[in-house]
């Protein structure tokens, strides 16, 4: 079902089980005690990054309630777990990022996520990205929702923070409104990565028109899919709106969609090894 002015589609679910459910029950659980010293020192780490905003201000001055999105958190979350990777949460700000509440809503199959008491600890001692090391993760993956047009788009030290990542080579990735949250990346030479036609994607016009309604569209602060082409980039997309489609260039991998975070933690996966 489509909710074109209230929030965004759900993906297709099944009754008995939603894609976070699958992805744990055939997950291998990982012990500390159960591995040698070995096998944690060649576990691919992986960073999580959640925006720290619950609201989202319009151009007319009008506040929209906004945070992380659910499944865009989860099924990532799940498909590293089950690769046997080590999975932390980071934000700008506090532990406990908010969560944007229509996505709780909209994907009640994925509220296992918040009930999980693993994520729950992790959450709880969310990093702030001012903590973190570089050299500590083999991927950072920024999830969506509106928050991240809040901050991290716009906020200088996240900025520095995804410049210097993406610049070891590492694997950068995002998903829907995260790849916002590259805004201000930054090459070694100090020319935005997107310049001269880096190629990304990220939640379409199209897809955000129907997701909030033409009234709050034509006040919305941030387009993604245009301010991001406006550095350089050349931005592609599914067929269809809320359609799954990720792809990478370079060491940049994107996901432009609630429907496109699994795959997209996929071909993390596939590319790590």
């Amino acid at each position: 079902m489509t909710h074109a002015t209230t929030g965004i589609p759900r993906l297709p679910s099944t009754p008995r089980t939603s894609h976070s459910d699958a992805i744990k029950a055939d997950s291998v659980k990982l012990e500390p005690n159960n591995l040698s010293n070995n096998d944690i020192s060649n576990m691919a780490r992986i960073l999580i990054i959640l925006s720290s905003a619950n609201q989202l201000i319009y151009k007319d001055g009008s506040v929209r309630t906004t945070g992380w999105y659910l499944p865009e958190a989860a099924h990532p979350y799940y498909v590293f777990k089950k690769a046997g990777y080590a999975v932390d949460f980071g934000s700008l700000k506090d532990a406990n990022p908010p969560v944007d509440p229509e996505s709780v809503e909209n994907y009640a199959s994925d509220r296992g996520f918040l009930e999980d008491p693993e994520v729950q600890a992790k959450l709880a001692y969310a990093k702030k990205l001012a903590d973190v090391k570089i050299a500590d993760y083999d991927v950072i993956f920024y999830v969506g929702g509106h928050g991240p047009v809040a901050d991290l788009a716009v906020d200088a030290f996240n900025g520095k923070f995804v410049s210097e990542f993406y610049q070891t080579g590492k694997v950068t990735a995002a998903v829907c409104h995260g790849t916002a949250a590259l805004a201000n990346a930054k090459t070694s030479s100090g020319a935005s990565i997107f310049a001269g036609g880096k190629r990304f994607t990220g939640f379409s016009n199209d897809e955000e028109m129907q997701a909030i309604g033409l009234d709050n569209y034509k006040k919305f602060p941030y387009l993604l899919e245009d301010e991001l082409a406006a550095l350089g980039g050349v931005y592609e997309r599914s067929e269809k709106p809320w359609e799954p489609y990720h792809l990478n260039d370079g060491n940049l991998y994107t996901g432009q969609n609630p429907a496109s975070a699994a795959p997209l933690a996929e071909a993390i996966v596939a590319k790590l090894g």
